[in-house]
């Protein structure tokens, strides 16, 4: 029976056994060709990488690769490996975007998401052990709405450690995710008599769509080379608002952290509105130029609300995160979250508390920033040499680059993406519709998603859509 394997994005239907392996995956990667789920130019994995993914012998795929390479549908040379052969085919220009419903892309660069590849699992279990054997008995209850102490405790140390934060773990409360956190806040703010949030004007549709469903209007700040127009709170509409949601570390998705008078006037604006600041950390652990920028919440714990989570420095699969809350707002949000702990797996907060107090956490971060900067530079590189007309803005951080894109073509390089098997995102699907300044045509590429053997590839994939957009 046919099994199928989902190797660098592309469906590999081969016959796990027997004689037939070599001739199924050859005929596999000849029908991913002639399909165009493999665009011309695009590198295939190494031998042994592949191999490893199909738990089949090296021999066999470097055969299969020798068929295809013969018959003309690869080419292969000393040095570069092995890749579809060039075919002069335009791309068509009704092609859609990536329906993700449908079929998988053959490399995802879609924003958003670490390599999962890249999870620790080994020291996640040893971890889960160490904290299962040492949990007592009340820890398998229904247990504390805000969240193990254990975790709390933890997080305070490495948050006042790592990101600044003046934490108390009385004030903060466990949650499965940011989209949980901010429904929380969304809640509460709503039951304190707000009408509208303001927000950046770049930003992810769910989380707008979360607050509105709470009964909270969000209004878009505007946005220059600076960071967000933060002086713009006191303007308009604006004006009436006593709640601002940012990103200051590492705006998503522009890719840009607020100005130093920035960050500090907006903390002048909490403390004489007595309104609130929603700090979305996002992936502020993750900068490759310099040390992290230290978090808002350090200049003011009385008037901002500090949210992180481990879905980009473990696996947004975790569904983990955290509030770091100011003690008027406390009892409020625990009380939103209800009487027990529901949400969060009791096993997985002890586990990262484990994680984080073994000094695990550090050096997986340590790790996922050397990994992700070499991915940056490359990708930045390579973008430079082989699309000189993009140019590639935002600061060295997170998983993530902002390409900038000739006025009129975002359209175009989209399609351009989709008949090349890549996903990625354009910019105007993140810009919220109130907001009516000057559009900003580019791609916002996620380094961080593809497993090392697809990262060439998925390199070369989208060098080869920004050239046909551009030609």
């Amino acid at each position: 029976m046919a099994e199928s394997w989902a190797t660098f994005g592309i469906d590999l239907h081969v016959e796990p056994t027997g004689s037939g392996v070599r001739k199924g995956l050859t005929d596999a990667l000849r029908e991913a060709v002639r399909g165009g789920r493999l665009a011309p130019g695009t590198r295939l994995p190494s031998s042994r990488s592949l191999a490893a993914d199909l738990g089949i012998a090296r021999n066999t795929v470097a055969d299969a690769y020798t068929d295809l390479v013969a018959e003309g549908w690869l080419t292969a040379r000393q040095g570069s490996g092995t890749s579809v052969a060039e075919r002069p085919v335009p791309v068509p220009s009704a092609v859609p975007e990536p329906d993700r419903t449908r079929s998988r892309p053959a490399y995802d660069l879609s924003p958003g998401t670490p390599d999962l590849s890249f999870f620790p699992r080994a020291a996640w279990l040893k971890a889960s052990r160490r904290a299962l054997a040492a949990a007592p008995h009340e820890a398998l209850g229904y247990g504390d709405p805000r969240g193990r102490v254990e975790l709390r405790t933890a997080l305070a140390g490495y948050l006042a450690r790592a990101r600044g934060v003046r934490a108390d773990p009385e004030h903060i409360v466990i949650c499965s995710g940011f989209a949980h956190g901010l429904r929380l806040l969304g809640q509460v703010l709503r039951a304190r008599g707000a009408r509208t949030l303001a927000v950046e004007p770049y930003g992810l549709d769910v989380h707008r769509d979360l607050v509105e469903r709470a009964g909270l209007r969000t209004l878009p700040l505007g946005f220059d080379e600076r960071g967000v127009r933060t002086e713009e709170l006191t303007a308009g509409d604006l004006a009436g608002a006593r709640a601002v949601l940012l990103t200051p570390a590492h705006q998503f998705p522009m890719g840009l952290p607020l100005d130093p008078e920035r960050r500090a006037a907006v903390v002048d604006w909490a403390r004489r509105r007595d309104g609130l600041i929603l700090e979305d950390d996002y992936d502020g652990e993750f900068r490759y130029d310099r040390q992290p920028v230290g978090a808002l919440q350090g200049l003011d714990p009385d008037h901002v609300v500090h949210l992180g989570t481990v879905s980009k420095s473990l696996a947004p699969g975790l569904r983990l995160g955290w509030l770091v809350l100011p003690p008027s707002i406390a009892p409020e949000v625990v009380a939103a979250k209800g009487e027990a702990e529901w949400s969060c797996g009791v096993l997985d907060q002890l586990t990262l508390a484990e994680f984080l107090t073994s000094g695990a956490y550090d050096r997986q971060v340590r790790a996922a920033r050397l990994r992700y900067r070499r991915r940056r530079d490359a990708l930045v590189a390579e973008v430079a040499t082989r699309a000189p007309e993009v140019r590639a803005t935002g600061i060295a951080a997170g998983l993530h680059v902002v390409l900038r894109l000739p006025p009129g073509t975002e359209r175009a390089a989209l399609r351009a993406a989709a008949w090349h098997g890549l996903a990625v995102h354009g910019l105007d699907r993140y810009r919220h519709p109130d907001w009516t300044e000057r559009r900003t045509d580019a791609l916002v590429v996620g380094y961080g998603t593809p497993p090392d053997h697809a990262w060439s590839g998925a390199l070369d994939a989208l060098c080869a859509a920004l050239a046909s957009a551009g030609g």
